[in-house]
């Protein structure tokens, strides 16, 4: 399998509370995590395959790491993002940009998770009318 033209292959989201964070994700995205204290923070790892293609990266907890709407948006692929964008709602993030289509790439919908970050969702069909 041929990765190469993806450049990002890790990333790291600033949290204040690993716990609540790793309950949010694991609401919205259903993954579990891999927890971890790297260099003095504590690290919750995202699953990761090193035969598959994209990134991975983790939720991030230490004194250099601070949540906040501004900066990057990481999306995170889903099969159905009304059902994804459901589930951040109910485990009590806020829409801050509903389902949208952007031509060719899909569909795409913003979140503020627990922390204060913008999370965002990627979906190449809508899967739900």
């Amino acid at each position: 399998m041929n990765c190469a033209s993806n450049p990002v292959s890790y990333f790291e989201i600033p949290v204040h509370d690993l716990a609540r964070a790793m309950g949010f994700y694991r609401a919205v995205l259903g993954c579990g995590f891999e927890q971890a204290h790297v260099d003095g923070n504590e690290m919750a790892f995202f699953p990761f395959d090193e035969e598959g293609c994209g990134a991975s990266g983790a939720l991030a907890q230490g004194e250099s790491y601070v949540p906040g709407r501004a900066g990057a948006r990481i999306y995170f692929r889903v099969p159905d993002i009304h059902a994804a964008l459901s589930r951040a709602v109910a485990a009590g993030g806020v829409v801050l940009y509903p389902v949208t289509e952007v031509g060719r790439f899909g569909f795409v919908a913003e979140v503020e998770d627990l922390e204060g970050n913008c999370m965002a969702l990627h979906a190449v069909a809508p899967a739900r009318a």
